[in-house]
């Protein structure tokens, strides 16, 4: 007989430890680029913040260190996995500072894509900021967003005087990504042989690169089809992976953080479907059972 465990998916999330030298990572100057970034959506900013946490506090070396701190002291992990090695052997970016954010459709994710890539290249931790995603849809609207957000006055005015890139350009591959870029490009512009720059300019850097990944989760699960844009789909995680970037920083945004019908197991923050509806955020979303 097979055993059927369940458990509840905020049980799952990895909480990042906000005890963290301040010498090595003064987030409190951020506070008010958050504060203006965000407005009133306090979940923005809990996923910000605990994400440059992780990134940038000197705690975490690698997506493994936060696991094991979790694993003492989190039953529920316990239960998932019959030891930690079985974990670490499910993780989808090992050995890497990888990570994913749950947050619900409609919340927002932009803002907080930009929030992270801002604070990171003004940290100076990483020189170019990739922001990849499945389509040109959601490429064109992500674009439209980050320029809108680069060139707001009010925003530009909050990052602190001592930032290493305080007005990062917002370009797409088909020009050379310089330092203290945002590069937004769909993951089929990755596989281009001609007009795509990534590969000219983040070749063997990949440890000065922040990764952001919208709607991961088409990098985890199956692709069915053997189209072109299926096969570059396919080959999503291959690329985080690839020894020939050697990529450190790579965070996944989601709102459907599971492979298959397993919830992620590298989940920083969580803001649900449910608590956004609560919360006012998103309407309830009417579901269709059958495509008329």
């Amino acid at each position: 007989m097979i055993e059927i465990k369940s458990y509840k998916t905020k049980d799952l999330v990895l909480e990042v430890s906000k005890s963290y030298d301040p010498t090595k990572l003064d987030l409190a100057k951020w506070d008010r680029f958050i504060d203006v970034l965000c407005g009133d959506r306090q979940y923005q900013k809990e996923a910000i913040e605990n994400t440059i946490i992780y990134l940038a506090s000197g705690r975490y070396k690698s997506i493994e260190n936060l696991v094991r701190e979790n694993w003492q002291k989190n039953a529920e992990l316990q239960t998932r996995y019959n030891d930690i090695n079985e974990y670490f052997h499910h993780l989808q970016l090992p050995d890497k500072l990888s990570a994913t954010i749950d947050l619900a459709t409609g919340t927002g994710k932009s803002f907080v894509i930009y929030g992270i890539a801002q604070i990171m290249l003004g940290l100076g931790l990483v020189d170019k900021v990739l922001v990849l995603c499945p389509s040109l849809t959601i490429e064109k609207g992500l674009m439209e967003k980050f320029l809108s957000l680069s060139g707001d006055s009010k925003l530009k005015q909050t990052i602190p005087e001592d930032a290493r890139y305080k007005n990062p350009g917002i370009i797409d591959a088909n020009t050379t990504i310089k330092d203290g870029d945002v590069c937004v490009e769909n993951i089929h512009a990755v596989f281009e042989r001609t007009g795509s720059s990534i590969r000219d300019s983040l070749l063997g850097k990949g440890e000065r690169v922040l990764v952001l990944s919208d709607e991961v989760h088409h990098a985890c699960n199956k692709v069915l089809g053997r189209d072109r844009g299926s096969q570059d789909i396919k080959k999503w995680k291959e690329f985080l992976l690839s020894p020939d970037y050697n990529f450190r920083y790579m965070i996944g945004l989601t709102g459907t953080s599971y492979i298959e019908d397993e919830y992620f197991n590298d989940v920083i923050y969580r803001y649900s479907l449910r608590q956004a509806v609560d919360d006012r955020m998103v309407k309830m979303v009417d579901y269709v059972s059958k495509d008329e």
